[in-house]
């Protein structure tokens, strides 16, 4: 059981904050709070459950934010929610009853797959100015792309944003502000499947949980603004060296 101090719950705010703010912007914010879990005494699979608490409510407050922005695009969205749900059911499922030691080589895998893509083929990840949106029905591999997401996000939850957004902006060419408004009603939609599944099995510390949600919420509300406001060529920078950190926190872990 961790004692909570006063201390450790400002820490977990500020963590909630920073976490908040990079899974907006791009992904891997879970790098810095599941360890952060870990080293206060949590099992893995009860940090990787409670951190979703915080991922939930950060992911819900930057959606209504670029919603009532306007940088939501929902035409497509039932096609786009469908494979990464039922991805997000077995891969909470898998993380519920898997070996704990599984989780670090699908992150690191990940990661090193993310920085890659940002080395060798940017395009990728934010398209050009211009490119036109593909449906996921008119695309080859976007269904699949979307699945995988899903699993991985309902698995192991960090650095699963990198995933999305080579799903979206990789297979359906949304453009770098839409695709970060659709991955995180993507991350709401799996986060859902596979928290229900951690409070079945009674793998959430609420207390810790709910405190990380405080900061969390900031943080994607700030998010949110610095994801409207950056430019594409910015952006694109962000994204490489969040990736890098994030390969780092996980040859680390």
């Amino acid at each position: 059981m961790i004692e909570m101090t006063f201390g450790f719950g400002l820490l977990l705010v500020a963590l909630g904050i920073a976490a908040g703010i990079i899974n907006t912007l791009a992904g891997g914010g879970s790098n810095l709070v599941i360890p952060a879990l870990m080293i206060a005494g949590m099992p893995p699979d009860v940090a990787n459950a409670t951190n979703r608490v915080g991922v939930m409510m950060q992911s819900v407050t930057a959606v209504k934010q670029f919603h009532s922005k306007g940088k939501l695009p929902t035409g497509d969205l039932k096609a786009i929610l469908f494979p990464t749900l039922i991805g997000g059911f077995l891969g909470g499922a898998t993380a519920s009853y898997a070996p704990a030691y599984l989780l670090k080589p699908a992150l690191l895998f990940t990661m090193l797959g993310m920085a890659a893509l940002m080395v060798f083929k940017p395009s990728v990840v934010i398209p050009e100015a211009g490119t036109p949106v593909k449906l996921v029905g008119q695309t080859s591999g976007a269904w699949l792309a979307l699945f995988v997401a899903g699993f991985y996000g309902g698995f192991v939850q960090a650095g699963v944003g990198f995933v999305l957004i080579a799903a979206l902006a990789g297979t359906l060419r949304y453009d770098i502000v839409s695709t970060n408004a659709l991955k995180l009603v993507c991350t709401v939609a799996f986060t859902a499947v596979a928290l229900a599944l951690f409070i079945y099995n009674d793998q959430v510390a609420w207390i810790p949980g709910l405190i990380l949600a405080v900061g969390s919420i900031i943080g994607a509300w700030l998010g949110v603004n610095i994801a409207i406001d950056i430019s594409p060529k910015t952006m694109k920078w962000v994204l490489f060296l969040m990736t890098l950190v994030a390969v780092i926190a996980a040859m680390l872990n």
